[in-house]
């Protein structure tokens, strides 16, 4: 009609958020007004933070502030170009080689984000010719990857190696569909640490699998980095599988304590995604400031391991006293602890009532778990105090009582 206003194409948004509202699944962001660490300034009130990745304490470490700020004086502020046009600085070369040698292995290729090294590498590395195979509950950012691969994919039950085993067996013996020969490429990938859970993954068995079989294990190890293996070197080293792990991913975001991720492998590898990987190729490379940052926190996790053992020591405290108050705590192996709640308007409450005490612990709800799963997901680090622990573990107690979840 002359004169109507336009129908509003995108209409339909309002009405996903208001389904999101009605099944407790809508979330709004909560906003910092301090640094990182563990008290916070969240939504204008103070409180002891249980939701950072920063497993160390390493985002205000003195020795990594100072390299951020002195990158800036002596290279600016930003890089002006990715890396394969005039991107690529010392600082960034340097951090990689620090890398290689802290992985174990050839060479190290940076990306802009972990969720952009997997999407990165993964569909760089796999084609037709080629099969996934990956587990269930691997982050998103490899569910991804393999969507964007042309490969076919296979998956297994969570952890479960001899259902693995047997899609390997399969795929070995049978090769490609409809009489297409041998796969060029079987890649078996999976989370070092699982991040919404906790647990470890059962790599021994997986390598083992994969090798009788012919296929390559990639390990995305952003959670292991840092709280793994000797001085943090993540679950390959954790395990003792150096040599047998082609491919390693990690974080530069989480224990590092900065922005990043990276790909860790051979000098083959390397060289491959430096031509063909498109985040690395279309993205401008890392600021000066996060690539020497990056290199003083590696060189810190060699320098002070008090920090893993203080990180380890808070982690099986704060894990004890759940458990003994009663609360479900699954099946987590790690610094991340969820506390199951089932339904997610119970998750949200619970969180509610923690920031009213002084205790920041966001709730994890569907599409990130199933509907039924959802949780609190906590992480302790090194930085915590006894004191600080001992104010969250009250705070639990108390909600948990009120809310009827422990206590009888």
């Amino acid at each position: 009609m002359i004169g109507s206003s336009p129908r509003d194409p995108l209409a339909f948004l309002a009405d996903d958020l208001a389904a999101l509202r009605e099944a407790g699944l809508y979330r709004p962001l909560r906003v910092m007004s301090s640094a990182q660490g563990p008290i916070v300034s969240i939504d204008r009130k103070r409180a002891i933070s249980l939701a950072s990745n920063d497993y160390l304490g390493l985002t205000h470490h003195p020795r990594v502030r100072e390299a951020a700020l002195a990158a800036v004086r002596d290279f600016g502020a930003g890089s002006g170009a990715v890396r394969t046009i005039a991107g690529t600085m010392t600082l960034h070369e340097d951090l990689e080689s620090e890398l290689a040698a802290f992985k174990g292995v050839e060479a190290v290729l940076t990306f802009q984000s972990g969720f952009s090294a997997n999407t990165g590498l993964i569909p760089t590395i796999t084609g037709e010719h080629d099969l996934i195979v990956s587990d269930a509950l691997n982050h998103a950012s490899i569910i991804d990857a393999m969507r964007l691969s042309k490969a076919p994919r296979k998956v297994y039950p969570h952890g479960d190696v001899n259902a693995l085993r047997a899609i390997l067996d399969e795929a070995a013996a049978k090769g490609r569909p409809n009489g297409g020969g041998a796969y060029r490429l079987i890649l078996v990938v999976t989370d070092g640490v699982f991040s919404m859970d906790g647990d470890i993954a059962p790599l021994p068995g997986i390598v083992d699998a994969a090798e009788a079989a012919g296929a390559a294990v990639m390990v995305d190890d952003a959670h292991a980095s840092g709280v793994l293996g000797r001085n943090g070197r993540g679950s390959v080293d954790h395990f003792g599988l150096h040599g047998r792990v082609a491919i390693q991913v990690g974080t530069l975001s989480k224990a590092v304590g900065v922005l990043g991720g990276y790909v860790a492998g051979s000098q083959d590898l390397r060289d491959l995604l430096t031509q063909r990987s498109r985040p690395f190729l279309f993205s401008t490379s890392h600021p000066p400031a996060v690539a020497a940052a990056c290199s003083a926190a590696i060189k810190v996790m060699q320098d002070e391991p008090e920090l893993i053992e203080r990180l380890w020591a808070n982690t099986r405290r704060f894990k004890a006293e759940l458990a003994r108050l009663g609360f479900d705590t699954g099946r987590s192996e790690t610094p991340i602890t969820p506390v199951m709640m089932g339904d997610a308007r119970t998750a949200g409450r619970f969180s509610d009532r923690l920031l009213q005490l002084g205790v920041f612990a966001q709730p994890v709800v569907y599409p990130t778990v199933a509907l039924d799963k959802a949780r609190l997901r906590t992480i302790v680090t090194a930085a915590h105090t006894d004191e600080l622990l001992d104010t969250c573990l009250a705070a639990f107690d108390s909600i948990g009582r009120e809310m009827g979840l422990i206590g009888g």
